[in-house]
Order: structure tokens, then C-alpha cells, then sequence
């Protein structure tokens, strides 16, 4: 140490825990300290300076040279004649070369008590306002707020190339408390990286750290957080969000398109589109197809594209690989424009082990549950959340609303909901921790679930919240005051499940299940329903939907006609992935475009066009959608004709609109003088045939007009005499 006087409050153990960059308290000895009638002093380390100086703020005075107490950069002095404290800068000089700096100890504290208790307490609802990397202006200076949760750490630093990644540059304020670590950083703006280094409470160095509540990252395989700030997007979607309750409510017509931003479409080369050229066809493409609703694969950033985002680490993050955040917001409000709501999938239920992300953030098991018994997923070789702390069940609820809120995201389908509900999902009797009950509902997930939903409820007026859950856990999309989980919609897989392996069956062996197609009509109206045709089928060796189904080539395609207007007049809201609107004949890659130039084959577009009627039938037809979720809604006709395959059901609306009669015939065999009860005689018209030769079909039908005679049959009042095609679905309503 140099022989210069050391100013009161430095220590010498000071100087040598900052110069090694283990200070747990930097502002109690960096900064200007005294005032108040005691000398001033500065202190400050600068291991790149050979001299270092106290300028005024204008950058004119020279006020003082500061000594250099230690050769790695430590210097301090004090202020002559000066008593009360006053803004400054630091002149650093070097090689002949001298600059100027803000000194970013000098600064007061960023965060206010009432944000500590409400993140104490977990009732801190955006609390992204507060935490991450914010541009701001703070004491008439330009630069960056940082703000990060690591309760058990003994030294929080913030590094990047602006200091070299030296974590004894930059170290931040602890918050004693709820162990919130804060700095101000004068100079930096957006754009620049960043990340914590953390030491544990052990003293261990610990790999460095993306921002939990980063808002933008850099595009993998690089892992670092982009100083980005809160998106600042104009929006004009006013009209939308003013209708969007409407449009959202389980008597609307929701029709989804499930997409996978990355393998939609690509651009030359096998390039990803960005966030604006993506905005720009897809709404095109989806206004063309009719469907409602977008919904994509996980946006959150995620380091390996195999996982297609389920294995997300920046939950306040809209992934680079496309663009920035920016531009997810203008593909937003331009689907908006177009009509068309955006769903995101969500995932709180874990997250992946990755050095970089939340993983031991602090040196412990602060996320994640330390037992592995409840934080490891076995499936997934990922952590499960602590539901149970308070402050990670706060940053999981900020991240729901976060994409509401500044992203106008309308719904979040969340997923995996099963494996949070249960503490013991995948796992074997000696694998998992019992509840305080002795049960193996996951308590802690519940109330945390509840609370997210009511949240969004109250605060983001019919935006929606979808679960993708795959037991009979009751109530999952009835209110949480009722007992329920709060969903606006579920995911109904086991329709999916039954039905998918009615038309993966050779029509022979079908009269022996007739029951997969009836069953879930047993079932249909104790949830609020999505019917899920999603990109977990056509995955991990499944084959594509068109594969599998049943049959010769003719044959697998009117299977797939069929059974998707079997889908869009049964009961419940639609969703449908990528590619399985044209019968997409491999299985999805996620790292390959679909393959539209199947659209130049008849067989294909005709599956496009059907799917297109059947929304623009589902749209604009109320019994196909206002009691999708009512049991008044739906009525058999007949569910008896298992030897020959064939079901007939009637659609209702509850406005006074037109029922609609529905016949399935699931064999390859045409079935003609067919007679089914009909609720009214006189004139009948065919408003789809699957097997219409538009659609690639055979094109046998009734010509598009039928009268229903006044005689009664299956216990209705009148009767109709049909045409039943082959592997088809028929959809009638009174001319």
C-alpha cells in the first residue's frame, strides 16, 4: 500500500476487498463520503488509470488529484475545504490519454422501501418496472438502473465489455432485507450487454449470470442480457383491445393456428424470418385460412432451439433469434390490425439447468426446490420452481403479466400444468415428498396457479389463460372463488387422445369403438374446452397427421377431412398446428420450413381449402360456436349405428340462429337412402362435404339441397334421406 494518508472511512481491509473484488458493502467505502460539517473524501478503484482526478460536474475544475493507494487502482483523497457533498466526476489519466467519468458511487439508492416490502411479501405485480437493466435518468445523468434478486449472495457485481468483465469494477448495493442488489451505471445505454457475477455464500465465483428479469438477450448460442429497457412500442390497437372481451368469450368463435415461429416459414438460405416479415405473412395467411387466433410456441428466449422453447430462461424476453423486442411488439399490434388475437405459451412449471440462468443463481438453491425429489424434473432434465417461496412465485406472476401488459399478448397458454399439480407426476412411489396432507397434490402449485389467474382476471380485462393439463383435476377453468384454478380455457386431451386412435384404426375393427368418438361427450361441458390438434402429435416418431391415418393414400386424406369436420362441429373451441392444415406429409422439424410446395399437389391444397371452409363455417354459423361449452348446445340424433361407423348429432345456439345436423360416416363404403331424425321438415341444405371434389374428394353427396319429410325417426319429427359418402363428414342446416 502507498504511504498516502487513507481517508477515515477506508480501511485497509477495504481497499484489499475491493482490489480482490469481495466487498460486500462497496458504497460504504467507493463514492464521496463526510459532509455535514465532517471532511470530504473520495475513494475510488480504477485499475486502468495511472492518476485519477475530482473534477466539478461540469467537467471544467479540477478540485483535487486523488492519491493511489494500491498499484492495482485504488485511489482516494481528501476534499480540500469543502464540507457538504456536491455532484463531481472523475478524470482518469493514462498513456498519455485523459477522460472523464461519472463516479457511479456518488448516486443515491434507486429502489424505494415500499418495493422491498411488496417483493418481500410477493404482492410486487410488475415488479419488472423495477428490476433488470433500466435506461434512465437519474440525478440529471444519463445511464442504466440494474436491479437483481440474490438474497444469499455475498457480492453482486454488473459486468460486460464496459468494464472488461471484471466483477470488482462494478460491485452493487445490497438492500439488507429481501436481498435486492442495486447500481446505478452513468453512461451505458441501450444495447450494450451484461451480466451478473455473483460470489455464493461460500465465497465461490460463480458462472456468470443472464438477467432473470432481462429484457432482452443476446440471440443464442451467445448467452449474455441486452440492456433493452421496458418496450416502448406506439400502439393503435385501441379498437382491438376494446373488443377483445368479446371476442375472447366462451360463446365466441375460437379457431387457433398453433406456429412455431421458427419453422413456419424461412427466408433464403434456411434463414429465420424476422418479427416483421413473419408479422406481414402470417397475417395474410391466417386472415386467407380463417382462423382466429395465432398461437405460438414458447417466445420467451431459450438457449437450445431443440427444446422449441419450452426450456426458457429469459421470461421477460422475446427470443433474438427473430429480431428485437421491438419487433415482436409490431407483429402484435399488426396481427391486431388484422383481426386476429395472439396467444403465447408460457412456462412456469420449470426451467433448465443451464450455468448461465437461474439454476443456483445465488450460489444455492434459490428458484428451484433444493430436494430433488420436489426441484428436479426427471423428464425433462430440468428445475422445478419453488411455488412455495414467495418471491419466486412474484417473479413467475410478473412474467404472466408482463406480456399482457407490455406486449398486449391476449391469452398465455400455459404449459405442462399437470406436472405442477402433482408432486408425484412421472415419478416412482419413492421418488417424491407427500404434501403436509400426506397427498400428492402440489399444494404450493395450486395457490400459486389460482393466484396468477385471478390476477389476469382482474387486471387485463378478457385476456385468457389456457391449460394445457391432461387429468381429471376438477375445476381447472372455473373461477378460483368457486374452488376452481381460475383458466378461462383447457386443453381437452383426452379428446384428442381417444379420437386421434379412432382414425388411426383400419375401418374394419371401427364398430368396436365407437365409444372413442362418444365418450367425450360424456365429459365435454364439465370444462371450458380447447380441442387440441397440436405439434405434440406429429413429433418424437408419431409421424405426421396425414400418416397417420388410416388406409391407402385416398383413403388417409378423407380420413383426415373427415375427422377435421368431425373436430370443427363437435363442442369446444379449435386449435390446429402448423402444416396439418395442408396435410403436411413429414413429420415437423424444427429446424426446417413446412413444406409448402406440397400445395402445387390437388390433394393437399384441397385439405388447405376444407380447413379454410370449416372456419369460415365455424365463424359464421352460431350453433357451431356460442354453446361450445354448454351442454344445451349439443343433442344426439343417433350414436347407435356402430356396425356401420356412422353418428349424427345436432348443433343449437341460444340467439334464435338455425341448428346444424351433422353425419359422419367413418367407413369407405357410400351408404345411400340413409334416413336420420331431423328437428323440422321442408328444404335442407349441405353447407360442407368432406368429400366435395374441391376438397380432393370422391364428390358424392346430395347435390346441395335435400327436403326432410315429415315423418318422424330417431324420435325427432321429421326425417331426412341421405347420401352418406365415404369416409366423410356432412354438415346440414335448414335451407
Amino acid at each position: 500500500m502507498s504511504n498516502a494518508t487513507i481517508p477515515a472511512n477506508v480501511a485497509l481491509s477495504d481497499i484489499e476487498a475491493i482490489i480482490r473484488g469481495q466487498h460486500g458493502d462497496p458504497f460504504g467505502t467507493l463514492g464521496m463520503h463526510g459532509g455535514d460539517g465532517e471532511p470530504l473524501q473520495v475513494a475510488t478503484f480504477q485499475p486502468e488509470a495511472a492518476e485519477v482526478a475530482v473534477v466539478g460536474a461540469d467537467g471544467v475544475k479540477v478540485i483535487c488529484e486523488l492519491d493511489r493507494l494500491s498499484p492495482e487502482g485504488f485511489f482516494a483523497g481528501r476534499i480540500p475545504r469543502r464540507k457538504q457533498r456536491f455532484a463531481y466526476k472523475l478524470r482518469l489519466r493514462s498513456g498519455g490519454n485523459e477522460w472523464d467519468i461519472e463516479d457511479p458511487y456518488r448516486f443515491p439508492r434507486l429502489l424505494g422501501d415500499l418495493d422491498e416490502h411488496l417483493l418481500g411479501e410477493g404482492r410486487h405485480r410488475q415488479l419488472y418496472n423495477r428490476l433488470g437493466a433500466h435506461p434512465t435518468i437519474h440525478e440529471d445523468v444519463a445511464g442504466v438502473a440494474f436491479a437483481v434478486w440474490a438474497p444469499n449472495a455475498r457480492r453482486v457485481s454488473v459486468v460486460g465489455p464496459f468494464n472488461a468483465w471484471d466483477g470488482r469494477r462494478h460491485p452493487m448495493r445490497r438492500r439488507h432485507g429481501v436481498g435486492l442488489w442495486e447500481l446505478f451505471l452513468p453512461g451505458l445505454s441501450a444495447g450494450e450487454i451484461y451480466k451478473y457475477e455473483v460470489i455464493g455464500p461460500h465465497g465461490d465465483r460463480l458462472p456468470l449470470k443472464a438477467d432473470p428479469v432481462g429484457f432482452a438477450h443476446e440471440a443464442p448460442p451467445e448467452t449474455a442480457s441486452v440492456i433493452s429497457g421496458l418496450p416502448d412500442h406506439a400502439w393503435t390497437d385501441a379498437d382491438w383491445m376494446e373488443a377483445r372481451p368479446a371476442r375472447q368469450d366462451r360463446h365466441a368463435p375460437i379457431s387457433i393456428y398453433e406456429v412455431h415461429p421458427g419453422s413456419w416459414r424461412r427466408g433464403d438460405g434456411n434463414t429465420y424470418l424476422d418479427y416483421d416479415a413473419m408479422a406481414e405473412q402470417l397475417c395474410d395467411y391466417v386472415t386467407e385460412m380463417g382462423f382466429t387466433h395465432v398461437e405460438f410456441l414458447p417466445i420467451t428466449e431459450h438457449p437450445f432451439s431443440g427444446s422449441w422453447g419450452y426450456q426458457p430462461i429469459g421470461l421477460f424476453a422475446p427470443t433474438a433469434r427473430f429480431g428485437p423486442p421491438e419487433g415482436f411488439a409490431r407483429m402484435v399490434d399488426r396481427l391486431h390490425a388484422a383481426g386476429i388475437g395472439v396467444i403465447c405459451d408460457w412456462v412456469p412449471a420449470h426451467f433448465p439447468s443451464d450455468a448461465h440462468g437461474l439454476a443456483q443463481f445465488d450460489g444455492t438453491a434459490l428458484y428451484e426446490h433444493a430436494d430433488p425429489r420436489q426441484g428436479f424434473h426427471q423428464d425433462w432434465n430440468t428445475l422445478i420452481y419453488n411455488f412455495g417461496r414467495r418471491e419466486v412465485a412474484n417473479f413467475l406472476n410478473a412474467s404472466a403479466v408482463y406480456w399482457l401488459d407490455k406486449y398486449h399478448v391476449d391469452a398465455l397458454r400455459v404449459d405442462a400444468v399437470a406436472s405442477m399439480l402433482y408432486l408425484d407426476y412421472s415419478r416412482k412411489p419413492d421418488e417424491w415428498v407427500p404434501n403436509p396432507h400426506g397427498g400428492n397434490e402440489n399444494l404450493e402449485a395450486i395457490v400459486f396457479l389460482r393466484e396468477v389467474n385471478t390476477h389476469v382476471c382482474e387486471d387485463y380485462p378478457g385476456a385468457a389463460m389456457i391449460a394445457e393439463e391432461s387429468t381429471a383435476f376438477p375445476k381447472v377453468s372455473r373461477p378460483a372463488a368457486d374452488g376452481g384454478l381460475g383458466f378461462t380455457f383447457k386443453w381437452n386431451m383426452g379428446w384428442m387422445h381417444d379420437t386421434l386412435g379412432y382414425f388411426r384404426r383400419d375401418p374394419i375393427h371401427r364398430r368396436h369403438h365407437q365409444h372413442d368418438l362418444t365418450f367425450g361427450l360424456l365429459y365435454a361441458f364439465t370444462e371450458d374446452f380447447v380441442l387440441p390438434l397440436s405439434h405434440d402429435e406429429v413429433v418424437h416418431g408419431k409421424g405426421s397427421l396425414i400418416r397417420q391415418m388410416a388406409g391407402d393414400r385416398w383413403q388417409k386424406f378423407a380420413n383426415l377431412r373427415a375427422y377435421y369436420g368431425f373436430m370443427w362441429t363437435h363442442p369446444g373451441k379449435k386449435l390446429l398446428f402448423m402444416g396439418c392444415e395442408f396435410a403436411q406429409d413429414r413429420e415437423w422439424n424444427h429446424d426446417e420450413a413446412l413444406d409448402w410446395h406440397l400445395l402445387d399437389d390437388p390433394m393437399h391444397r384441397g385439405m388447405q381449402r376444407l380447413v379454410a371452409d370449416l372456419n369460415r363455417l365455424y365463424r359464421d354459423r352460431p350453433a357451431l360456436h356460442r354453446l361450445d361449452c354448454d351442454p344445451t348446445g349439443f343433442e344426439w340424433i343417433d350414436a347407435s349405428d356402430a356396425a356401420q361407423s356412422v353418428l349424427v348429432y345436432l348443433r343449437k345456439s341460444d340467439d334464435g340462429a338455425d341448428p346444424v345436423l351433422v353425419v359422419c360416416n367413418l367407413t369407405p363404403v357410400v351408404r345411400s337412402d340413409y334416413r336420420i331424425g331431423a328437428p323440422r321438415a321442408g328444404a335442407w341444405q349441405e353447407l360442407l362435404n368432406t368429400d366435395a371434389e374441391c376438397y380432393g374428394g370422391s364428390n358424392v353427396g346430395n347435390h346441395g339441397r335435400l327436403n326432410a319429410e315429415e315423418s318422424s325417426w330417431h324420435g325427432r319429427p321429421a326425417s331426412l334421406r341421405l347420401t352418406l359418402p365415404p369416409l366423410s363428414t356432412l354438415v346440414l342446416a335448414p335451407a
